[in-house]
């Protein structure tokens, strides 16, 4: 953006917060002027103050003579200009108007996006209370793609309360009332001002609001951003997600003037700018304090790992000599180190082999990804000095190394809950975390602190006196093929379906992307709180899978007399049912942890792993 536009926009913003202060003059503090109107374009209720405000900005850019597009919090994504107004798809018009000839390069296109929240605080401004302003970002146009937070190269500020303006231009810094500010280096928790927004239950946080020496609630996100920028909050955040329209001004602010903003897992925030996006917001004044307060909104605030246990399948050299890297890696950092009993005793077994060195050779022609680690092992142990059964693990941390299969295996029959970091030695890998050559990468993030633990639930299956858990799914079915049962199947004792069909699927979240998939079940986020129940080959029109909470309880019936069925835990289980007996299924109280590195995790794993190999690269374990 030229020096010739920053001073337009500035010149526009500057009428806009003169013409809208003068129309609020009459309407702050007035109760009429909080009386609803209508749902705005973003979903939330309008009040007239916002229109009167709204309406002034809308004017001032149609009668300009050159075209823009406006995101505005009331009447949604304009394109205007030259005394016309449209209303448009902001992303559409984006990705669609493309100049392809020389005649459509050479006309004129709209010049900037202005984002626009003409009144952020309107319940103070309603009742009079000095936290109320407006903001106006300006970005570039993109050709060809839609805009993002990053496009966004003018941010303008104005607290209609005490008439403070706030300023920045990207590359430029950032000021209030023409003067560069300062943004707070206090990085001890118990003297740090805290703005913000938390959500009701959110446990994460209140160990940083009981820490914090202060907490405030404004009700402002555009102003109480600038006051990071400024140095008057040490940090803020803003859990349930604020729309785009109002962090974007504020956001250049805060980086302008050397503060952080992230969302809640510390990464960039480059949001498309949209009337209907939202972000989790988490800024601090400086990168200590900030990482601090992401450590705790993630629940990552862990004890130093000192002790680890390894698990491996054995059925394959690749993952029993990497195994065995990884174990000499971790013994020469000094860690406590535990070997499953299985992989001790195959680690004895090929230390005694005669063959070894062929093995090794054998194992890094196959497997070259690995090769350049496992050329030189160290076999001078007693590997049988580390062995524990799985039942007896007690460590910080299991490694596992293998497929899902393994995994799940390994999960379930944990008896305490140790966070598991997954290392794909299998086909997917799709509840693993990372793929095998960026190992020893990963572990040295982990040493350092830099994970986090993500909760996955599991279900719990009751039959007759036992009882059964699984991660994924549960799955019923004939105990002879190709034959159909009758199923009755109940939530909390409500009968919702009865059906013929080869089988059901009972799956958790975690299992929605694996038989459950396969059977035409939805993909569900693992931070939903949700059963699927997926019925396989119903021969029944309109039996469709669906999904019910994971605070029901689940029953399910056989109701035809003399056919027997099986029920499959995770594909690693397998028990008979009867006709007339019932399964009941619930939420386990116990929990699967998992240690991720990767803040982006599951939507990429779906991406990265569903697309590169169809249905047949599903986590599919039976």
């Amino acid at each position: 953006m030229n020096q010739d536009d920053i001073n337009l926009c500035r010149n526009i913003a500057t009428t806009v917060f003169e013409k809208v202060e003068n129309l609020l003059e009459g309407q702050v503090g007035n109760p009429k002027a909080g009386e609803f109107v209508k749902i705005g374009a973003d979903g939330t209720p309008t009040s007239y103050i916002d229109i009167i405000a709204e309406d002034e900005v809308i004017k001032l850019l149609k009668d300009a003579d050159f075209e823009s597009y406006l995101i505005s919090e009331e009447i949604g994504e304009l394109k205007l200009g030259k005394g016309k107004q449209e209303s448009i798809s902001l992303s559409e018009e984006l990705l669609n108007n493309v100049p392809k000839t020389r005649k459509e390069k050479e006309q004129e296109k709209p010049k900037f996006i202005f984002l626009i929240d003409p009144l952020d605080g309107t319940s103070n401004a309603i009742k009079n209370i000095p936290a109320y302003g407006m903001s106006i970002a300006v970005a570039n146009v993109p050709e060809g793609r839609e805009a993002t937070l990053d496009d966004v190269q003018l941010g303008f500020v104005k607290n209609y309360a005490n008439g403070n303006f706030y300023e920045a231009i990207k590359g430029n810094g950032a000021k209030r009332n023409g003067e560069p500010m300062t943004p707070s280096s206090e990085a001890d928790l118990t003297k740090i001002s805290l703005g913000g927004f938390t959500k009701s239950k959110t446990l994460s946080v209140s160990k940083l609001v009981d820490t914090a020496r202060r907490m405030r609630v404004l009700g402002s996100v555009v102003l109480e951003l600038a006051y990071v920028a400024s140095g008057k909050y040490d940090a803020f955040l803003d859990l349930r997600g604020s729309r785009i329209i109002d962090i974007a001004a504020s956001k250049l602010i805060v980086e302008e003037a050397g503060a952080i903003v992230t969302d809640k897992y510390g990464e960039k925030l480059n949001s498309r700018l949209s009337i209907y996006e939202k972000a989790v917001v988490v800024s601090a004044g400086n990168p200590d304090l900030h990482n601090q307060i992401i450590k705790i909104i993630n629940n990552d605030e862990l004890e130093k790992i000192q002790s680890v246990a390894i698990v491996s399948r054995v059925d394959e050299y690749k993952s029993v000599l990497f195994s065995l890297k990884i174990f000499e890696t971790l013994v020469n950092k000094n860690l406590e180190i535990v070997l499953e009993s299985s992989l001790a005793e195959k680690l004895e077994e090929i230390k005694e082999d005669p063959e070894l060195h062929k093995i090794i050779a054998k194992t890094m022609n196959e497997t070259p990804e690995i090769a350049k680690h496992i050329e030189s092992l160290n076999f001078n142990y007693n590997f049988m000095d580390y062995a524990k059964e799985l039942n007896e693990l007690r460590s910080d941390m299991a490694i596992i190394l293998g497929g899902d299969g393994t995994l799940l295996r390994t999960q379930n029959q944990l008896t305490k809950e140790i966070p598991i970091f997954g290392i794909n030695m299998g086909t997917v890998g799709f509840l693993t975390e990372i793929e095998v050559e960026n190992t020893f990468e990963a572990l040295d993030a982990i040493l350092d602190g830099e994970w986090s633990k993500e909760k996955r639930t599991q279900i719990i299956i009751s039959h007759e006196n036992q009882s059964f858990r699984a991660l994924n799914e549960v799955v019923i079915m004939t105990a002879r093929p190709a034959k159909m049962l009758h199923y009755e199947i109940s939530v909390d004792g409500e009968v919702v379906e009865e059906l013929r069909a080869d089988g059901l699927i009972i799956s958790t979240p975690s299992g929605s992307t694996a038989y459950s998939m396969s059977a035409g079940g939805p993909i569900v986020d693992p931070k939903v709180g949700a059963f699927i129940i997926v019925p396989i080959c119903p021969y029944k029109l309109g039996v469709r899978p669906f999904v019910v909470s994971d605070a029901s309880e689940i029953r399910i019936k056989l109701l035809k007399r003399g056919k027997k069925a099986i029920f499959v835990m995770d594909g690693q289980v397998q028990k008979e049912v009867n006709y007339m007996e019932e399964l009941i299924i619930k939420k386990s109280e116990k929990d699967v942890y998992f240690m991720r590195i990767n803040k982006k995790y599951f939507y990429k794993k779906v991406k990265d792993k569903l697309n590169e190999g169809g249905l047949d690269s599903i986590n599919r374990v039976l």
